[in-house]
């Protein structure tokens, strides 16, 4: 083989292995890739059906319902316009209190019901993600629009 085919042949081979790796690297990014929805987003079938995504807002006063005997949880999360029903099988964090921030990450189920795979609590809005925060934000200037209507 002559020189110039054997640098052929190493440059061909380096550039086919790095295609293989950054598809490799592409396909698990996509793969870890985790949207977020607030409850109206998903009350407007703007979520993905059957994958994996985020909901967060603010849980619901009065919503909290433990199974006895259980780790299973119902609550419900709010952004102010909209309410999603949510389960949880799990330890919930010390944080996580009616009326403050939580965002949970799992699937829509075909009946509704969000089913969370994991619960994250904020104790103020201050330390809400920002999406959260921003999707309570749009939901309150909604209602806030509605109301002088």
């Amino acid at each position: 083989m002559k020189p110039r085919h054997k640098k052929l042949a190493v440059i061909t081979v380096s550039v086919a292995a790095l295609s293989i790796a950054a598809i490799l690297v592409l396909n698990a990014f996509q793969s870890n890739l985790v949207f977020f929805f607030s409850p109206t987003q998903v009350m407007a079938n703007e979520a993905p059906v059957g994958k994996s995504f985020r909901i967060g807002g603010l849980v619901e006063m009065g919503s909290i319902q433990r199974e006895d005997d259980s780790i299973r949880v119902r609550f419900a999360v709010t952004d102010t316009s909209e309410v999603i029903p949510v389960v949880y099988t799990g330890i919930l964090p010390d944080l996580f209190k009616e009326g403050k921030g939580v965002v949970a990450q799992g699937r829509l189920s075909a009946n509704g019901i969000f089913e969370a795979d994991e619960v994250l609590a904020k104790h103020d809005e201050n330390n809400m993600p920002p999406e959260a925060a921003e999707a309570l934000e749009r939901a309150a200037e909604a209602q806030k629009a509605a109301l002088t209507q």
